[in-house]
């Protein structure tokens, strides 16, 4: 059967990404692994070409093939002929003009070029990160086909003060299914969307554990590590004042910044303000290998998020996840869904938000204690494999994947939302 006429596939999946790959979004790469472990045959839909120039060595054990759609500079005579391809292709082209209308041209004209892939690659469930753009294309998508639908919604997509709540309702109550990287985030959606979100399941973002060994950090030398994108949500600039308050003290310590962002250019000037140059060192990005062997050999991982002031915030940070499964104890604050990890006392500690002053005495009592850091260690390892292990996580995931029986053959007539009865997280 020749590409045009295969028919779709129950367990070829499409993924359907904003940007394939990106830097930042290590927890897409280990999900995409976890599914190819567990013989899931997966192709990915880039709706952007990659940005970042920087790629992590486990993108080379990845087989699915990748599909990046066009883009911008499409012209009007190319809009008609796409249009021209797929109604002769898409018998639910005629049924949804008017959600494609309703839909930015980009994004319409990504749907419609994404229908035609998942017929001629006989893609027989879509799944989509983020409920912003890439669901948006997905959900079209799956209008025009009958192919179902379901995304993994995270933090920005849900929070920021740009999201249309009438926009993210329809998403929700048209997917097969809906997922969520954190309870926090679960009783929001609950209680943003009492019945859209009714079905929606947290699953995690996890770890391929094999690849994050675990070492005690009790002979670690007085190294904080911070990583991430160099955003206002991420705090750095408390953690940065936090050292300036240890050594005020007198402490002896180092702390390094992995990442690159919008905010390096002022934390540099806050380090040089601080006196810290030689104390706080901003290293840029490092590949995935490098941030694992930074954060293992560190006295302490802190993550001091804060909600930015237009409502972004982190979701569940996977380099907290990281460093717990490494033995690296965590100091990190109370946003969205860190807690659910990072268990005051217990797998880590907590700080309130925005307070240099109790992260810095947090941070001392890591460095001046080796039994606590080795008692919350290990704590952190056990919840990591418990709860955070990415092959278990998927598992979950994937059982919503499989499309319901005769539901792709239905495509010329508008595809009706299917509601899961989920189990309980």
């Amino acid at each position: 059967m020749s590409p045009s006429e295969s028919s779709p596939v129950a367990n070829r999946v499409g993924y359907v990404l904003k940007m394939y790959p990106r830097f930042s979004e290590t927890f897409i790469l280990n999900e995409i692994l976890a599914h190819e472990a567990a013989g899931t045959d997966l192709e990915i839909f880039s709706l952007r070409p990659p940005g970042d120039g920087r790629f992590h060595e486990a993108l080379a054990d990845v087989r699915a093939p990748v599909t990046y759609l066009t883009h911008h500079g499409r012209r009007a005579s190319d809009l008609w002929s796409l249009l021209q391809s797929a109604s002769g292709q898409l018998p639910g082209l005629a049924h949804h003009l008017d959600d494609l209308l309703a839909a930015d041209v980009d994004d319409a004209a990504q749907g419609v070029e994404l229908a035609l892939l998942v017929r001629h690659h006989g893609i027989g469930h879509l799944h989509a990160h983020f409920a912003s753009v890439a669901t948006t294309v997905a959900r079209l998508a799956s209008l025009l086909t009958g192919v179902a639908y379901t995304f993994t919604a995270h933090a920005k997509d849900i929070f920021h003060e740009d999201v249309n709540a009438e926009d993210l309702g329809r998403k929700l109550e048209g997917a097969a299914a809906s997922v969520t990287v954190s309870d926090f985030n679960l009783a929001h959606l609950r209680r943003s969307f009492p019945a859209a979100a009714a079905s929606v399941e947290r699953v995690y973002n996890g770890l391929d554990l094999v690849r994050f060994p675990y070492s005690s950090p009790d002979r670690r030398p007085p190294l904080v590590v911070g990583v991430g994108r160099l955003v206002e949500k991420k705090g750095f600039a408390d953690l940065v004042a936090a050292c300036a308050l240890l050594v005020a003290e007198g402490r002896t310590l180092r702390c390094e910044l992995v990442g690159t962002g919008p905010e390096e250019a002022a934390l540099r000037l806050q380090i040089e303000r601080l006196g810290l140059a030689e104390i706080v060192r901003l290293v840029g990005p490092l590949p995935q290998l490098q941030v694992r062997d930074t954060v293992a050999g560190a006295a302490a991982l802190v993550a001091p998020c804060v909600v930015g002031a237009d409502g972004n915030r982190d979701g569940l940070p996977t380099v907290l996840l990281e460093a717990m499964a490494l033995g690296t104890p965590c100091v990190a604050t109370p946003v969205t869904g860190i807690p659910e990890a990072v268990r005051p006392e217990h797998t880590g500690l907590l700080v309130p938000e925005g307070d240099p002053r109790a992260l810095a005495a947090a941070m001392g009592r890591l460095l001046d204690d080796a039994g606590l850091r080795t008692r919350l260690a290990r704590a952190a390892r056990a919840l990591v494999e418990e709860e955070f292990d990415v092959h278990r996580q998927c598992a979950r995931l994937r059982r919503h994947f499989a499309p319901p029986a005769g539901r792709a053959d239905r495509a010329a007539q508008p595809p009706a939302p299917t509601v899961l009865a989920l189990e309980p997280a």
